[in-house]
């Protein structure tokens, strides 16, 4: 059986940003009809604090299987190694066959921007124009990327955590847009007036706080995915319309819910639904134009694999990546 290979440079040309959003749109439709399976991932930590994650999914409608592999390492931020490592592994639902090998961490950019695209899309209010970043690395670029492809952005502010990294990111967005991208000397000038606020950081505790936004905002928390770190304060969540990329895994990993939660600020039930409901059109999305919307994502394996599947089909076409014979044959007959 021939696998074909695809490396990050080769993922980043050929799948962009506008095919990523609507093929993870597409994957959140599925979910919502109940063609996607999928467990919550499972993470095997090490005593260092770093972990090895496994999240393997099945979408009928894409007629894949396919599971995400990666490592987590913290203190790989700011340096030259990305946080998150590995593959995607794509595999055909008829014969169980190993299709693609798919580089996790340009995956892992760009699908993570899409979706909050695609919550952004269903959520923000339609002028919603000025946004405010909250990080400055691989996500907050891409979430820049995105936001300005679902919304007439006009304006973004950008904090970054460590000294000097706003103005970095500012220097790399320079002749990008046709809007101005600047950088703020702290979180709250950053998010106070925004209309869309995405946190896209690695921090513990929070960043955000409920008494810098204004009425109507929108956000998108990505950067926690445990439940014991969050970005956002109890108060932003409490008085927020909340939304999740996966109701299980919310319950479990997302910190920014578990601990108010756990602290009795908000309830189970105070987690109005999934996305994936919302693409559906079974339930409602934001409820009146000044409502504070939330979408806390922690990441899902059907968007991997969902991006996986657009980034291999692109590839056959121009045939690009690199192919390689694995396995596949019964043995026996080799």
């Amino acid at each position: 059986m021939s696998v074909l290979i695809l490396n990050q440079e080769e993922v980043r040309d050929l799948l962009t940003m506008e095919a990523c959003i609507e093929a993870v749109a597409s994957a959140f439709a599925s979910r919502a009809s109940g063609a996607v399976h999928q467990p919550v991932r499972t993470v095997f930590p090490t005593p260092e604090g770093n972990a090895l994650a496994m999240m393997p999914t099945y979408d009928v409608d894409l007629g894949s299987l396919g599971v995400k592999v990666i490592t987590v390492f913290p203190g790989n931020h700011g340096t030259h190694r990305d946080a998150h490592q590995g593959v995607v592994l794509v595999f055909d639902s008829q014969h169980g066959s190993l299709e693609a090998i798919v580089d996790a961490t340009a995956i892992t950019a760009i699908r993570t921007a899409a979706a909050s695209a695609v919550a952004t899309r269903y959520l923000a209010n339609e002028d919603a124009a000025t946004v405010a970043i909250l990080g400055a690395g691989t996500q907050a670029l891409s979430h820049l990327e995105a936001m300005a492809l679902v919304r007439r952005i006009q304006a973004a502010r950008v904090w970054g955590i460590a000294p000097g990294e706003a103005d970095r990111f500012v220097e790399r967005c320079r002749g990008r847009y046709d809007f101005d991208v600047t950088a703020a000397g702290d979180a709250r000038t950053a998010v106070v007036g925004a209309q869309i606020v995405c946190t896209t950081t690695p921090a513990r505790t929070p960043i955000l706080e409920r008494d810098w936004l204004s009425p109507g905002v929108h956000i998108n928390a990505i950067g926690a995915c445990s439940a014991v770190t969050r970005e956002l304060d109890t108060a932003t969540v409490r008085s927020a319309e909340v939304y999740v990329d996966s109701m299980d895994a919310a319950f479990k990993e997302a910190g920014d819910i578990v601990i108010p939660i756990k602290e009795g600020a908000i309830a189970d039930s105070h987690v109005r639904g999934e996305l994936s409901q919302i693409v559906a059109g079974t339930i409602r999305g934001r409820s009146n134009r000044d409502s504070i919307t939330l979408f806390k994502a922690v990441g899902q394996a059907f968007e991997d694999l969902a991006s996986a599947r657009a980034v291999v089909d692109l590839a056959r076409r121009s045939a690009a990546g690199t192919s390689v014979p694995i396995g596949g044959r019964h043995f026996a007959d080799t």
